[in-house]
């Protein structure tokens, strides 16, 4: 199973660590007047509270993880190209991913948090779409390691 490779004591703060390097890529990828607003918000969380991406990415990936193990499996199961199949199922995974966020969101106790999340979700989508291939890679080098 992905998370008995992925998530062992060992090699989860390596998986963590590239998903926060992940999504620093991604954020910095961001273009235009959206991009600037993306950017700079992210900016101010990480200036106000150093180390909460990180917390945030090891709250969430367990759940990430249960959520691409059949994704994953599918792509076992088909050879083994993990960064080929994630590249098919781009919209699939993004769903699954974003699964785990809309629930925590309907879980949220303060009403703006639901508020803000429900504005930002409908481009959600396409922002997470563009980081499966980078998922991909992580979950095919970690992998990679875990059989050597």
């Amino acid at each position: 199973m992905l998370k008995d490779t992925l998530l062992v004591p060992g090699r989860r703060g390596a998986v963590i660590d590239d998903c926060v390097a992940l999504v620093d890529e991604q954020v910095a990828s961001k273009s235009g007047i959206s991009g600037l607003a993306i950017k700079g918000a992210y900016a101010v969380v990480k200036a106000v509270k150093p180390g909460f991406i990180k917390e945030v990415v090891d709250r969430l990936i367990d759940p990430f993880v249960d959520r691409l193990e059949p994704f994953h499996a599918a792509a076992v199961a088909k050879g083994g190209d993990v960064i080929g199949y994630f590249g098919q199922h781009q919209g699939e995974i993004a769903d699954a991913l974003l699964g785990v966020t809309d629930e925590k969101a309907q879980r949220a106790q303060q009403p703006v948090v639901k508020k803000t999340y429900d504005k930002l979700r409908p481009t959600a989508k396409k922002h997470v779409e563009a980081a499966v291939p980078g998922v991909a890679r992580i979950v095919a080098r970690h992998g990679a390691t875990a059989a050597a």
